[in-house]
């Protein structure tokens, strides 16, 4: 390590002050944020998170590409001719990676833009959630059979949530009056109606035994 050149006294100058290194550090952080005119609206935001995705309009910016022009206003802020409107979500998937629209934004608007700055990973969300929306809903009915005895029937039946409800009930074991001790036992068939990737989830099952079940019923 060699030793800092001596000064006229034949003293070593002093060593950089505490205040002095705060004053750089703000100056970095000050120069990390940056201010983009978006159709007339004013976003901030950091070089960090324009730099998410390296082969974007953000990042050759950030890189002051000499290819890519770019001009300024009076603040200082790059001005960009696009939709303010739609450059929050893109803003937002920048910072968290993820595509959050309010009811107002229409995906094929967020695309557009995407495209407009080359983010690939935008460009895919966007993608998967039009394609999403626009798939057909197919629905199915879903049956299932709970057991139980006579006292649990209205439990059963009060408890039901998330769409279930009751389709019949099916006496099962002996038809003679049963003692204080026995209680007689029913199935209990209660359906929902859900999308088919839900019902082929392992219900068809329980579905065939339910409609078996039915059938048996009418003819008792």
């Amino acid at each position: 390590m060699e030793n800092a050149a001596p000064t006229a006294n034949g003293r070593p100058p002093p060593a950089p002050s505490r205040d002095a290194s705060m004053e750089e550090a703000r100056a970095d952080r000050k120069h990390e944020w940056i201010r983009l005119n978006v159709g007339g609206h004013i976003f901030m935001t950091t070089k960090t998170t324009l730099t998410r995705e390296p082969h974007s309009f953000f990042f050759r910016l950030c890189q002051e590409d000499p290819d890519l022009p770019s001009e300024k206003d009076d603040s200082g802020a790059y001005l960009i001719d696009r939709d303010a409107q739609y450059f929050g979500p893109v803003l937002n998937y920048l910072r968290h990676g993820k595509l959050v629209l309010n009811k107002h934004i229409a995906e094929e608007g967020v695309l557009e833009e995407a495209e407009f700055y080359n983010l690939r990973g935008l460009i895919q969300l966007c993608n998967e959630r039009i394609a999403e929306r626009e798939s057909p809903k197919v629905t199915k009915h879903v049956y299932r059979v709970l057991q139980c005895h006579e006292e649990e029937l209205t439990n059963v039946v009060s408890a039901m949530s998330d769409g279930w409800k009751f389709e019949q009930l099916v006496p099962i074991g002996s038809s003679y009056q049963y003692s204080n001790e026995d209680q007689a036992e029913y199935l209990c068939v209660v359906s929902r109606e859900c999308l088919d990737r839900a019902a082929a989830s392992g219900n068809d099952e329980s579905s065939d035994r339910a409609k078996a079940l039915q059938q048996k019923a009418r003819r008792m």
